[in-house]
């Protein structure tokens, strides 16, 4: 819509300078109607404003059906029609009025100028330009529904037939190009083609003059209105003969002549208009608007020198085709449409629901064939009218024997009522049979036995000894019935008659075990719930779950059994049986041999204790062959590690060495439980844990001292490996690194013996702000120190110097503020001691 707006404000652009406007031009009007949109006026205010700026209906409407035919390219059309207008051609062209000029026509006539501008809201033509106005413009959602809400208002009312003059689509304009009929007469205005062949070859083109003659050179004016054709052909041969005697004369009709006809009473449109001679009535009705709402289409008068001539049932056209009134216009005609006689709403299961036009004495059964006749779904045996006949209402129920002669009334509505949603013969069967469904109740199905084979029989797993007959009472309450259908089947048990609307249910065997289930756990291929099956044993269960895993411990298997006794009165300290079992190549070797399994058993596949995965650690840096090793035992050391790696190079360190651990399971869950604590004291507003100083990795660094593991193997110093464990070995580092709240951050050589005072004094000493006791030392090796006498840099070390925290200071205006209230402090002291006195 948005690209149709912009398209119709371009074409508006281009033709506005060539269409001229007593007051505004197309393009002032739309730029004013979009301005006022925008500000929020009211269709009224905005109407009233045009017409007090000299803008009509017909300029409205000239700039809607501009932007109406460049959106459906209509303009190649009119290009095609100029052409031929302007090539010579002896085809006949449509020469009365046009449906657009005499509705321009018909505004004028109605209103005028001076009815314009006196802004009457209630005027038609007020009304009218609102209705054209709502196309122009912004498209506005709320807009949208209600026109859509509208429409379908409209539609709810329409009456069948009264859009049939008002269709675009359908201009009943009469065919110019077809032979002249020989019945036609000539009349004044006529263009009439004499041609002249045989001895003399001459061709005469006239039009009948108003005295109703044809001047012919060398022989006079021959009068010839009122003739038909042919009898002008023989008036003419008659007339022209002694000049032409060896020659043959032929007359044509070429352009016709217009005529005047007067459509009269309940049209939209009023008057007088200009029409083809071979107009007929309809195309003189669509030139007129078509009917009103109040209008009649089956008693349409046509009136020819005072005297009627034709009577037309529009619904003789519309539903059978026949055009039997639908008579040639001829000069001076007058068309009247009167008031309907009798209009009759039908509603509800007809084809085509609607207002219909009924003539005096037609009856309801006529109305259904108006109506399009029932839907699948109507009730046929009888209809509801109601009727609006003297004080009351009053409602007629109409047998389908009646419809014929039940006469319609003007007013009347006619309710055609849906059959009833239920069954009159109807059984249904549901669950495990074959062919489930709704069966027909009768002399094939008419029991349990005969439904059942009637659905093609029970399926395997139906559960047969109880199933469920759900069966109507007479007041719409539900019984049910319990059925055997095993016994039924196998005659034991006498057959159930059905009644109507009867349902029965057969339950599968699952659905009666309510899904029995088995479970298995641990070292196997597949572990989790399973279907139980019945005989299935331990051995087949294990295969069922893929088999034994590598991990499995054959010599324990567990089955835990749950305890079901229906008939108990009391409770027992005993919540379940447990059975222990040993396998060997999957089958029961210790324990009961073949043990079935029971609805619920819990299988557990224990992992032997026997059963380790490798396990790997790395070793990096100055070694002689690094890379990744498996540990041989649960207690391999750092001393072990470095001999399988070969031993140490020449250029290694190993005072700087360190040691990056895995965090497993346990570690990362106490590392959880101290957040949420964090959390919890931060919340708290007491004491708390900062969580940006907590080590949260998925590792960590564990300070260890190689050199002295390697001296003391398995001392305290050599620690135990596990998995995942990286071990770097560095290059021995003759600098030390100083950082922090130094004056200049500085790498500096190793000097052995210095303490930490040398290194910062070396960095430009401590800052402004250091917290020159709090400093410490970061060893290679992951140790953390604080920097004092007993610990030592070392060479490949960081001296990290801490900062103070910055504390505002106070403006002069709070140091005022402070003093001020000391003083008076120090006053009111003092007036209290001198009152103790």
């Amino acid at each position: 819509m948005k690209r149709h707006l912009l398209l119709f404000l371009m074409l508006l652009l281009a033709v506005s300078r060539s269409v001229a406007q007593s007051t505004m031009t197309d393009q002032q009007v739309i730029t004013f109607i979009l301005e006022e949109k925008d500000k929020g006026t009211s269709q009224q205010e905005i109407v009233t404003k045009l017409l007090q700026r000299g803008v009509d209906i017909t300029q409205i409407q000239r700039i809607k059906r501009k932007y109406e035919r460049q959106i459906r390219q209509s303009g190649l059309g009119q290009v095609a029609d100029q052409a031929m207008d302007n090539a010579e051609s002896r085809m006949r062209q449509n020469n009365g009025q046009t449906r657009r000029i005499a509705a321009d026509m018909g505004s004028q006539r109605i209103s005028g100028m001076g009815n314009l501008q006196k802004a009457d809201p209630t005027s038609q033509d007020f009304m009218l330009m609102q209705s054209e106005l709502n196309d122009i413009g912004p498209i506005d959602s709320l807009a949208l529904l209600r026109q859509f809400l509208d429409d379908q208002q409209t539609l709810k009312n329409k009456i069948f037939g009264h859009d049939i003059f008002n269709n675009e689509a359908l201009s009943f304009e009469p065919n110019m190009n077809v032979p002249t009929p020989r019945d036609y007469r000539l009349g004044p205005g006529d263009a009439v083609v004499i041609e002249i062949f045989g001895a003399s070859q001459e061709t005469i083109s006239s039009t009948i003059s108003p005295d109703g003659t044809v001047t012919v050179e060398g022989c006079g004016p021959v009068q010839l209105s009122g003739l038909t054709v042919d009898q002008a052909n023989a008036h003419l041969r008659q007339q022209l003969g002694a000049y032409y005697s060896s020659s043959q004369i032929k007359l044509s009709v070429g352009q016709t002549r217009t005529i005047i006809v007067n459509v009269m009473g309940e049209v939209e449109m009023p008057g007088t208009y200009t029409l083809s001679a071979f107009s007929t009535v309809f195309n003189a009705l669509y030139m007129a608007g078509g009917v009103k709402d109040i209008g009649t289409l089956r008693d349409i008068k046509v009136y020819r020198n005072n005297r009627q001539i034709s009577t037309i049932d529009v619904y003789d056209y519309i539903l059978n085709g026949q055009a039997s009134g639908n008579v040639k216009l001829t000069d001076n005609d007058v068309i009247i449409v009167g008031p309907y006689d009798c209009l009759v709403n039908i509603g509800g299961r007809v084809k085509r629901p609607m207002y219909y036009e009924m003539k005096q004495g037609e009856s309801l059964s006529r109305l259904l064939k108006y109506s399009g006749g029932f839907t699948g779904d109507a009730y046929r045996s009888s209809i509801r009218v109601m009727r609006r006949a003297g004080a009351l209402h009053s409602v007629h129920t109409v047998n389908e024997f009646d419809f014929n002669s039940f006469g319609m009334a003007d007013g009347d509505s006619v309710l055609v009522d849906s059959v009833l949603a239920r069954y009159a013969n109807m059984a249904e069967i549901k669950g495990a049979v074959f062919r489930p469904g709704m069966f027909e109740v009768g002399a094939t199905v008419s029991s349990v036995r005969t439904l059942i084979e009637a659905a093609g029989g029970l399926t395997e797993e139906a559960f047969t000894p109880h199933a469920v007959l759900h069966r109507m009472k007479s007041d719409r309450t539900l019984e049910v019935l319990a059925v055997d259908v095993n016994a039924i089947m196998s005659g034991s048990q006498a057959d159930v008659p059905l009644q109507n609307e009867d349902v029965i249910y057969i339950p599968t065997r699952l659905e009666a075990l309510s899904q029995q289930t088995i479970t298995i756990h641990g070292e196997v291929q597949y572990p989790g719930i399973y279907r139980y099956a019945d005989n299935e044993t331990l051995e087949d269960f294990v295969l069922q779950a893929g088999g034994l895993t590598e991990a499995a411990s054959t010599m324990k298997v567990d089955v835990g059994r749950r305890i079901i006794d229906p008939s108990a009165t009391t409770t027992k300290d005993t919540i379940a049986y447990t059975y222990s079992f040993a396998l060997k190549d999957g089958f029961v070797i210790e324990g009961e041999p073949a043990f079935v399994l029971q609805p619920y058993d819990e299988v557990y596949v224990r992992r032997s204790p026997g059963y380790s995965e490798q396990q790997n650690i790395q070793v990096d840096g100055e070694v002689m062959f690094g890379g990744t090793y498996t540990l041989s035992t649960k207690k391999d050391r750092l001393s072990d590690a470095i001999r399988k790696a070969g031993g140490l190079k020449k250029t290694a360190y190993p005072e700087g060495a360190r040691l990056i651990r895995l965090r497993t399971a346990e570690e990362r869950a106490r590392q959880d439980a101290l957040m949420q604590a964090a959390r919890r004291s931060a919340g708290s507003g007491k004491d708390s844990i900062d969580i940006s100083k907590l080590d949260l990795g998925s590792t960590y660094s564990v300070g260890i001292e190689l050199n002295k593991a390697l001296a003391n193997p398995g001392g305290d110093a050599d620690i135990m490996l596990r998995q995942g464990d990286r071990i770097i070995v560095p290059e021995y580092v003759g600098t030390v690194k100083v950082n922090g709240e130094v004056m200049y951050p500085n790498t500096v050589s190793y000097v052995k013996g210095k303490d930490h005072s040398y290194y910062v004094n070396m960095a430009g000493g401590y800052g402004d702000r250091a917290k020159k006791r709090q400093t410490y030392i970061i060893y290679m090796n992951g140790n953390v120190a604080k920097a004092d006498r007993k610990h030592k840099p070392m060479p490949g070390c960081e001296i990290v110097v801490p900062t103070k925290q910055q504390r505002e200071r106070m403006s002069t205006a709070e140091i005022m503020t402070i003093g001020t209230a000391s003083a008076s402090i120090a006053t009111m002291i003092a007036t209290l001691v001198n009152l103790l006195k």
